[in-house]
């Protein structure tokens, strides 16, 4: 009996934004959706606007698993997780047992094919788009809860949004953002 399917699907249990009055709850299931739906668009852009080669399944697959380990660890809030070198170095160390140990409960003759996908390799391209997805998705929540009427997301909104912009030497990442984001702060009659 193997349980990593059981731990992941768990994880629409781990809430996200915990320190933060949200007026839509969010968990890290629909954030990894999200994630998977947008790293996919930016390996597509890359592909056919920027001449690349990218697997944009792998890349989607990365980004849906990018989340794993917090199904033990939970969602650490990004205050305490910045707060200094030493608390994120130490996170990220828990990140990689939890991520081992979920591994070991997959059966051995596929926990290879899994962790070239929990395990992934921070310098890959392919992490660099998953990790401005995951940033375009934080932005996106705090301009959906500030649509809402929620100042509670303010700053983390202007945060995120310069961190964002940080990724836009990525021609795809800033074609993304210049293409689609704004549609983020429209109502439902505003999109038709």
């Amino acid at each position: 009996m193997y349980n990593f399917f059981a731990y992941m699907a768990r994880m629409k249990l781990i809430k996200r934004w915990s320190l933060m009055k949200s007026i839509d709850n969010e968990n890290i299931a629909e954030h990894s959706a999200q994630v998977a739906q947008i790293a996919h668009a930016l390996a597509i852009i890359k592909n056919r606007l920027f001449d690349g080669t990218l697997d944009a399944n792998r890349v989607t697959t990365l980004a849906l698993y990018h989340e794993t380990g917090e199904v033990i660890t939970g969602d650490l809030p990004t205050p305490i997780k910045y707060y200094n070198p030493q608390i994120r170095s130490a996170y990220k160390e828990l990140e990689v047992v939890a991520n081992e140990k979920l591994l070991s409960m997959l059966p051995p003759e596929i926990r290879d094919d899994y962790t070239d996908i929990v395990m992934q390799k921070e310098d890959s391209y392919e992490h660099i788009l998953v990790k401005a997805a995951d940033k375009i998705s934080a932005y996106i929540k705090c301009v959906e809860e500030m649509k809402s009427g929620n100042r509670e997301f303010a700053k983390a909104e202007k945060s995120l949004k310069k961190e964002v912009e940080a990724y836009y030497e990525y021609p795809e990442i800033k074609y993304f953002c210049d293409n689609f984001l704004a549609s983020f702060k429209k109502t439902l009659d505003e999109l038709e």
